[in-house]
This record gives C-alpha cells, structure tokens and sequence, in this order.
C-alpha cells in the first residue's frame, strides 16, 4: 500500500518479531500504517534499500556505512534519521586474564588475539583497527582468532564475543575483544568469572545501530515515521517491553559522526564493502 511505510530488519533473533509485530499495533493505533520486511543479513537488507523494497532500514553500523558508501557511489544519499539512546559513544575493549604479563597492546606482538565474527563491528573490525593504530598488524603482528558466528548480521548475535571469551580463559588465545556491554553481560552470567580478566585496552568511543533511509524517498511518510519513534515513552506501558527488548529507553535523532572508527577499520583492513 502506498500509505504504508515499509521498514526492514535483520532477524538476527528470535526477538525481532515480537519488537516489530509490537511496534505495527502501536504505530497502526496512531495513524501510520506500518509493516515490516525480515531479511537473514545485512547485505541483502541494504541491496533492498538502495532497490527501493523498503522505505527505512534497521541497520547495523557497518551496514550504515555499507549503505552510505553504495548510496553516494549512485549519486543518491543516505540519511541515519533516528538511533537508540544505547546507540551513542560506545567502547570495546581488549581482554586478556588476569594473571598474565600483559601490560600494553604493544606486548600482544606474535601473541594469539580472539575476536567475534569477520564482520562485528564491536568485536572484530574497530579492536582489530584499534591494534592497527597502535603498530600490530592483525594476521602479521598479531594471529586473529575468529568465531565466525552467523556472518552476515554484522555481530548482533553475541555467540561470537562469548566464543571469543571462552578461548580467553582457556588458554586458546593471550587476547580478546568485545564491546564494553558484553564485557559487564558475560561477568555477570558467569561466562567471566569475577577476577578472571582484566581490560588492557579500551577502543575511542562509537556509534552502533540506525534507522537508514536514502533522500527523497517518500518524504512526508519517513517523517512521520520518525517523528512517531522520538515521541516514544518508556513510561508507556504498551510500549515499554517492546523498548526493553529493543535495548533502549528513548528514541534519538541519528547522527553519524559516530562511524569515524569504523570508516578508518574498514578502509585499514581492507575490508571489501561493495553492495550490488
């Protein structure tokens, strides 16, 4: 239908439908007819973007960047119109146990590092570019262990970090990186028990996740879309544990100067990022 706005996300966990099949009754009782389309990664996710499948997309950072990056390559631009309040300057940090030697990033030379999934932001791309700008160069310097957990949802599933956590504390790698939410999860559930570990490094701050659509696209309906995100309240019982499960409190408007670290690993690692 030519009312409704169309908005695609990654079904990274069972989750997502609850979220979003939610978020059609609430949008549906104020006036937006609102669907959504699930794709199984986020490659896919942003070809139907830039096709015009979808009016918004649910995206990762890298798929944020993979999206701006196609977007201005067709002389079209992307816009991040809204982002959770959990979104903004984010860290990951480098592990390694407690009773080591370790004292810089700079003693992890020829050691063993354990990251998340090739494409994680968090776990993966902006450590391995944070080690870079320190002098070890991932896969000379440094060997990278990766747990390569559903590749192609970008590290929204967080087997990969607690794999690469596990290997930590069995000896399997000297390191390992995770984003600084997880690091607090995985101490609290026990997958790091209490003074196991210590950080020796810790990444600048970043951005994560955003609401991406391209100029122009249906204009007076992405607004109204956005406009019905940011008033939001975590205070209303109906939408609440949809907010708890989606991992914030207040719907923000999306900024990108949050992407520097992740533009400067992608292009540092080389990391092809050609959509289409």
């Amino acid at each position: 239908m030519a009312d409704t706005l169309l908005m695609g996300a990654v079904a990274y966990d069972p989750k997502v439908v609850t979220i979003w099949e939610g978020f059609v009754r609430w949008f549906a009782a104020r006036g937006l007819p609102f669907d959504y389309v699930l794709y199984s990664n986020y490659e896919r996710q942003v070809e139907a973007l830039l096709a015009g499948h979808v009016h918004a997309a649910w995206n990762s950072p890298l798929a944020w960047v993979e999206a701006d990056r196609a977007a201005r390559a067709r002389g079209r631009v992307a816009r991040a119109v809204c982002m959770r309040d959990t979104d903004r300057d984010l860290t990951s940090v480098v592990l390694v146990r407690a009773d080591s030697s370790f004292e810089a990033v700079a003693d992890l030379r020829g050691k063993r590092v354990a990251v998340g999934a090739s494409d994680s932001p968090q776990a993966t791309l902006i450590p391995l570019g944070h080690l870079r700008a320190a002098g070890l160069e991932p896969g000379r310097d440094v060997e990278v262990l990766r747990h390569d957990v559903l590749v192609g949802k970008h590290g929204d599933h967080v087997g990969g970090e607690r794999d690469a956590a596990k290997a930590l504390l069995e000896g399997r790698a000297d390191a390992a990186c995770v984003i600084d939410g997880n690091h607090l999860a995985f101490s609290r559930d026990g997958t790091l028990p209490p003074g196991s570990t210590r950080v020796l490094a810790q990444t600048g701050r970043y951005d994560h996740c955003n609401m991406t659509v391209l100029e122009g696209v249906e204009p007076a309906l992405v607004a109204r879309f956005v406009d019905l995100l940011l008033s939001m309240r975590y205070d209303d019982p109906e939408v609440r544990p949809l907010l708890d499960l989606e991992g914030l409190k207040q719907w923000l408007p999306g900024r990108t100067s949050g992407y520097a670290l992740l533009e400067e690993a992608v292009d540092g690692l080389g990391l092809d990022l050609t959509i289409g």
